[in-house]
């Protein structure tokens, strides 16, 4: 394996001295310098483009639970497969139905000593997270969420119960929001 010539890394290296490992000359900053305001009172909402992530995704698996019926019903002989499936494609088509609605009612608002997320249309579930015990935030996204551009934010606490899962942020405000919570977390275990 050869790897591609090497190309001079501007930095404030003496001119005299040849550079032969592939590292980098600096720490590159995050890309979300800004921290959140706390205690404003203000519920972020979802992007929209979480609505269209998860009509997507339910609109490929109506096709995927069609494509097996009809393949339950031609090739296995099947012909009662079309019950359970037409079943399953109804739920989803109810669920696709209500996605906007429930998006609307995903929301965080950081207040001056805890996290306040709430979720769900019928069963309403409001999640109180105080910095203090936060162990971890993480980004995930998968490939239709990257195609989009939102991600997914996890907080994780010594409690199962509380932790707290914000899908649909948009990439920026994932990063914003984590450096945020991080920064106060910190602030907040050391007593600060």
């Amino acid at each position: 394996m050869t790897l591609p010539p090497e190309t001079p890394i501007p930095d404030s290296a003496p001119e005299d001295t040849e550079r032969t490992d592939p590292t980098f000359s600096r720490v590159l900053e995050p890309r979300s310098p800004n921290r959140l305001p706390l205690g404003d009172d203000t519920w972020h909402q979802l992007a929209r483009q979480y609505v269209w992530v998860q009509l997507i995704s339910s609109g490929v698996l109506i096709v995927l639970v069609a494509v097996a019926a009809v393949v339950l019903a031609v090739f296995a002989g099947f012909a009662l497969s079309w019950i359970p499936a037409g079943i399953v494609i109804v739920l989803i088509g109810i669920t696709m139905a209500i996605t906007p609605r429930q998006a609307r009612a995903y929301g965080y608002q950081l207040r001056e000593d805890d996290l306040v997320f709430r979720k769900g249309i019928l069963w309403q579930r409001v999640v109180a997270v105080p910095y203090g015990r936060m162990q971890l935030v993480d980004i995930t996204h998968g490939p239709l969420d990257r195609g989009f551009g939102i991600a997914q934010l996890k907080l994780v606490t010594a409690a199962a119960a509380t932790g707290v899962v914000i899908p649909g942020l948009p990439q920026a405000a994932a990063e914003t929001l984590r450096d945020t919570l991080i920064a106060v977390a910190e602030s907040r275990r050391t007593g600060l």
